[in-house]
């Protein structure tokens, strides 16, 4: 194999490459965390472009229907004592996780507001479009020591479309979950019932079914290094007392773990679980996290108010936690990294980056099916806009 660069012999005529030609070793990226030591790169405040709900039967409205609101118990002295088994599983319809999304109530969501995002300077060649999950899951990559990941990436009118595929141990970690997994993601939920209401002011019901298919979703905007963003996020409520009502610094981000007892679970829980929510919530700009601790029978004890900005604080001191900066140093990396992989601008063209923990991002070439996630009525529509003036259509499957 010639290494890059090197010339072949001068004057010979090649006519056809050899069918058994050893391929040139695709690029790859580290993921060392010491290789991201750096200083904290550029990140604009992120700022939200608007938002969107999905109903009880996964239908998309453009619209803040599914917005919830925080409404905290009273604080008493007592712990709030939630059972976040009640209403397991009569009350609990959880969605179909064999209809993969990808991004398609984004999609939706550009399709609806592209005239407003036309001529902006976030909405330019170059820019990304994807879920805050999917970022998530880069800014952990260098610290994660289990799971791995494929992202699927198109470029589509300049636009860079990033959406996750569900790797192969996912899937068999999905249809084999054990029933007491299922039950603490059920609790995870319920915890956002008790803590939520309809309206401001209201009281939550916890009598009510709990339906994962509903979520409200806020669509931001911001710029990692000379990287725009357009992603969008879950959204789990907005807090009616918050010092600023300003999406999304009046956003909240609730979670549920189980009660810590001694200095090396609280250790635990920082260097692993706190860095997902940091990430989680960084991202979006949610300014905190509220946590209920739950005990071995499945009631919330205490509720512990993290603020994102305040969860490093927890680990600076530890050799072995993990560096706010690595994570977007390598964020920022990997986003060059497929800038400058996925060139051709074709919806139909897919490179899939693939990780293990380990190991490297991996690069592969596919067209077609089943990579290719751009569906056919948001690249028809996109390019009809090149032609006509814009007009909404119906999204068909």
């Amino acid at each position: 194999m010639e290494p890059r660069g090197t010339k072949r012999g001068a004057g010979k005529i090649e006519v056809a490459e050899p069918r058994n030609k050893v391929p040139r070793p695709a690029p790859s990226l580290p993921t060392d965390p010491a290789l991201y030591s750096g200083p904290f790169p550029f990140y604009r405040r992120p700022s939200e472009l608007g938002c969107f709900s999905l109903d009880a039967q996964r239908q998309y409205h453009g619209d803040a229907r599914a917005l919830r609101y925080y409404s905290p118990p009273p604080t008493n002295g007592q712990g709030p004592n939630f059972d976040l088994r009640d209403g397991y599983p009569d009350r609990y319809q959880p969605r179909d996780e064999e209809v993969q999304e990808r991004l398609d109530h984004l999609l939706r969501w550009l399709l609806e507001h592209r005239g407003q995002l036309e001529g902006s300077p976030d909405w330019r060649p170059g820019a990304i479009v994807t879920w805050r999950g999917h970022l998530t899951k880069l800014l952990t990559t260098p610290y994660e020591r289990q799971e791995g990941w494929q992202l699927a990436a198109s470029r589509f009118q300049g636009t860079l479309y990033l959406s996750e595929v569900e790797t192969p141990a996912a899937r068999v970690q999905r249809l084999t979950r054990p029933p007491l997994l299922r039950e603490l993601m059920y609790m995870g939920y319920k915890f956002e019932q008790y803590m939520c209401a309809d309206k401001p002011g209201g009281s939550p019901d916890p009598s009510g079914e709990v339906n994962t298919n509903v979520a409200f979703c806020s669509v931001l905007r911001s710029r990692l290094g000379n990287h725009p963003l357009l992603f969008s996020g879950e959204v789990d409520c907005i807090d009616p007392q918050a010092p600023s009502t300003q999406p999304p610094t009046c956003y909240v981000e609730l979670k549920t773990s189980k009660e810590m007892h001694s200095p090396g679970q609280w250790k635990s829980f920082y260097r692993h679980k706190l860095l997902k929510w940091w990430a989680q919530s960084f991202l979006p700009g949610v300014p905190n996290v509220i946590a209920g601790f739950r005990n071995p029978e499945g009631f919330v004890c205490s509720l512990k108010t993290f603020p994102t900005m305040e969860m490093f604080e927890y680990v600076r001191n530890d050799r072995d936690g993990w560096n706010p900066s690595v994570c977007m140093n390598f964020c920022a990396a990997f986003l060059s990294f497929a800038q400058n992989t996925v060139v051709q601008d074709d919806p139909r063209l897919v490179y899939l980056f693939s990780w293990e923990p380990g190991g490297p991002v991996t690069v592969s070439e596919h067209r077609d099916a089943p990579h290719a996630f751009l569906p056919t009525w948001y690249v028809e529509a996109m390019t009809q806009d090149l032609l006509s003036p814009p007009k909404t259509p119906s999204p068909k499957d």
